[in-house]
């Protein structure tokens, strides 16, 4: 499956002459000029013909009033695979998701850091006027140093193990964020190009309804063609213009927001590029299911967050163990103190180590903790047990979407194929004179107006492909 396999599709930014003689619509592209029908328009100038002082003063305001073109440096060339590099980049959403993963790192790190080994030391100096001691309790020293490490708590050490699942699920958020930014540009890329493609068949349309318009008032003139004719070629032009200045608005939008997605400025011009990404078309709905089920970033991330109230739960109930700390004092002490006033002898170094268990006796709150946890717990699995359910509801519709957008995408390939034969046909009759300009243009619209939906059932089939690929968990692989 090719994601940008295209019946023909010209480069989006040089438009290509459309070749009469091919009638594969494999190998043409949409028409962007009408070359062929030079010879006939040059038959109608000879007709009426222009003075050359006229010819000269519409030279001299054509080259006086003419918009200069944009110069080469402004313009940036990229594919879809340079683009979706340069938003991952540039993305604010991925340097929040980042930076989110990074606090849950560090959480998890605060947590385990008491379970290692701790050492302070410091002064507690103090003038002594009866009993020595200070606001901590302890003794008044010129020097002290203190060791504390926990070595057994159950609580702290789910508490651990819990920040560490939820690390790991902020680690897909990052992952899922760089997904939704890979999506919104390949989107935004696809329908820019499509868009572009659009406005070629559209500028072409408005040049068949102009040469119909000149025909049908050249013949309501004459007395051949009702005035009615002439009103619905002028409201046929005018519906070509709408839709110009509709592709024109929408194509200015993608190029913003395609620009900010990838952080060039707005009055640059992108350039796009085509390529071919492959993918696997041939697999069957339940191995996208089957692949969903376990790929799929939200299930994962719905199981880790089960994992770590699973965690917490182990830890509250566990509160019914004891709790260890190893510990150790030191302290240099003075006589100034006073201590040979209340102690029977002095000693200027001391040092005490030792292991210091706490049992729980009473602890009044640890059913009501257990119960909170053990109901989170429950609330954690029922929500992964609905994302799964989810996620294959999901993957079936978007398989039978995808289904009947490649249908769809079929039966536009056919007409579009249909109405260049048909154009080729009438274009043979207007050489033999069996049918005259008009029927050619009404033609040669038929043909745009094909093209205009095959482009856009190719888009929204491409489309579907990629939000099927973001389900299942392949959309990252594809870029890499």
């Amino acid at each position: 499956m090719d994601i940008f396999r295209r019946a023909g599709r010209p480069n989006c930014n040089q438009p290509k002459h459309y070749d009469m003689n091919k009638t594969n619509i494999l190998a043409s592209g949409p028409p962007a000029s009408r070359s062929w029908y030079t010879g006939f328009a040059g038959l109608l100038e000879w007709q009426w013909p222009v003075p050359p002082r006229r010819i000269w003063c519409a030279l001299l305001c054509a080259a006086l009033f003419s918009v200069p073109e944009v110069p080469a440096q402004d313009a940036v060339s990229i594919n879809l695979k340079q683009a979706v590099e340069m938003a991952l980049r540039s993305s604010r959403e991925v340097g929040l998701a980042q930076a989110r993963y990074n606090v849950a790192q560090n959480t998890v790190n605060v947590n385990r850091s008491a379970f290692r080994p701790n050492l302070f030391t410091g002064s507690g100096a103090a003038y002594t006027h009866g009993f020595p001691q200070t606001p901590s309790g302890a003794a008044p020293s010129i020097v002290n140093a203190s060791y504390l490490q926990t070595v057994f708590n159950p609580l702290l050490a789910s508490q651990v193990r819990s920040a560490d699942e939820r690390r790991e699920a902020q680690r897909l958020e990052l992952e899922k964020t760089r997904n939704s930014v890979m999506l919104q540009t390949s989107s935004s890329y696809l329908e820019l190009a499509k868009v572009r493609h659009s406005l070629d068949l559209m500028r072409a349309h408005r040049q068949s309804n102009a040469r119909i318009l000149e025909f049908t008032r050249q013949r309501s003139s004459e007395g051949l063609e009702l005035s009615i004719e002439v009103t619905r070629a002028e409201l046929n032009e005018a519906r070509s213009e709408q839709r110009i200045v509709q592709l024109e608005s929408r194509q200015r939008v993608l190029e913003r927001q395609l620009g900010a997605l990838i952080g060039i400025p707005g009055d640059r011009r992108i350039e796009i590029e085509s390529e071919i990404v492959p993918l696997n078309e041939q697999q069957r709905e339940q191995e996208l299911v089957d692949r969903a089920l376990s790929s799929s970033l939200d299930l994962q991330q719905a199981e880790f967050e089960r994992r770590a109230r699973a965690h917490r739960l182990a830890g509250e109930i566990a509160t019914k163990w004891p709790t260890a700390d190893l510990f150790a004092e030191y302290g240099l002490f003075a006589k100034f103190n006073n201590f040979q006033d209340f102690f029977q002898r002095f000693q200027r170094n001391n040092f005490n180590i030792g292991l210091q268990i706490r049992i729980p006796l009473v602890n009044s709150q640890r059913s009501a903790n257990v119960a909170l946890a053990r109901s989170e717990l429950t609330t954690a699995e029922m929500d992964l047990k609905a994302k799964r359910q989810n996620v294959e509801l999901d993957v079936e519709r978007q398989y039978q979407h995808l289904r009947e957008l490649d249908a769809a995408r079929e039966v536009a390939r056919l007409e579009l194929k249909l109405a260049q034969e048909s154009l080729q046909i009438v274009q043979a009759n207007f050489g033999e004179g069996r049918s005259n300009l008009r029927d050619v243009e009404k033609a040669r619209l038929e043909e745009n107006d094909k093209w205009l939906a095959f482009l856009d059932s190719d888009f929204e089939h491409q489309k579907a492909q990629l939000d099927l690929l973001n389900t299942t968990g392949d959309l990252g692989r594809l870029f890499r």
